[in-house]
């Protein structure tokens, strides 16, 4: 029996394999990746490795063992069908009757087009009969320390959220809180919304940003029109992902990702990550 991770080599995947790595012998660890060579940091140190892709089923016809715990990163292709591609990992996981299948999902009360794919896949997980998990992760602090360069530059924070409120945690907690999931128990038939202790407000976090850098900071609150066009001529973003990443900004606004239920701290065992923890990581560099 092993610990099968898909998106092994991706942001969350290498924290999840980092944090069970802390927990349970590597030998019992398997990282999914698309490339061997990216999984090089990972073989020396005992985790086994599997080459698979989303897109090619047949990779996954003999990965997954009787009793295997499963999680299944969700794929970043929103061009390429997401939830074909989930399908593909769950009906290898189901033929070969794995003990758990842990799925990183989207908050329940999201409304935004971002989060069809991932309701289609919880309905095919839950159809499936296969002993599941959902782990429901909001936003991550790193969706926005991760590029401050541009808005140092600028001075400003410009989002189309207006006055709503983000209750973000760090990568590293949502990839504990699988950890978690993955090595202990009672997680049967479970459904995770998992979030940070505290929302924060767009405002608040520029404020935030000025406090730590010595510059002037602001809240530029754009319409969700003009956000669109700035993803699409300044970032270059394909238009279909603009407008998702955009219909996010309403889902914002109107106080769907500002849900604190605790879940987070509760599978961790400590509090989340504060904002101001993960700018000040991010300026530090």
């Amino acid at each position: 029996m092993s610990i099968v991770v898909t998106g092994a080599t991706g942001s969350l995947g290498r924290l999840v394999i980092e944090g069970l790595l802390e927990k349970v012998p590597a030998e019992g660890i398997t990282a999914v990746v698309r490339s061997e060579e990216k999984a090089a940091g990972f073989a020396p140190r005992g985790v086994k490795i599997a080459v698979a892709d989303y897109n090619s089923p047949e990779t996954f016809g003999s990965l997954f063992s009787a009793g295997d715990k499963v999680l299944l990163i969700s794929g970043n292709e929103f061009d390429k069908g997401r939830v074909s591609q989930h399908k593909v990992v769950l009906d290898a996981a189901k033929a070969a009757g794995v003990g758990l299948f842990a799925y990183t999902s989207a908050p329940g009360g999201l409304s935004a087009a971002l989060a069809d794919d991932h309701r289609d896949t919880e309905a095919a997980i839950i159809s499936s009969g296969v002993p599941y998990v959902l782990l429901r992760n909001g936003w991550y602090n790193e969706n926005y320390t991760e590029r401050l360069t541009p808005v140092l530059q600028a001075g400003s924070v410009t989002q189309a959220a207006g006055e709503g409120r983000v209750a973000s945690a760090a990568r590293a907690d949502y990839a504990a809180a699988a950890v978690a999931v993955l090595t202990g128990e009672g997680h049967r038939n479970a459904t995770y919304e998992l979030s940070g202790d505290t929302a924060w407000s767009f405002a608040e976090y520029a404020a935030e940003l000025g406090r730590q850098t010595g510059a002037e900071i602001g809240y530029n609150a754009v319409p969700v029109e003009t956000y669109t066009d700035i993803l699409t001529s300044h970032a270059g973003l394909p238009a279909p992902l603009a407008a998702i990443l955009a219909g996010v900004e309403t889902s914002i606004e109107k106080g769907e990702l500002a849900v604190t239920g605790g879940d987070l701290t509760r599978l961790i065992g400590r509090p989340t990550t504060p904002i101001a923890d993960s700018i000040s990581a991010a300026l530090k560099g």
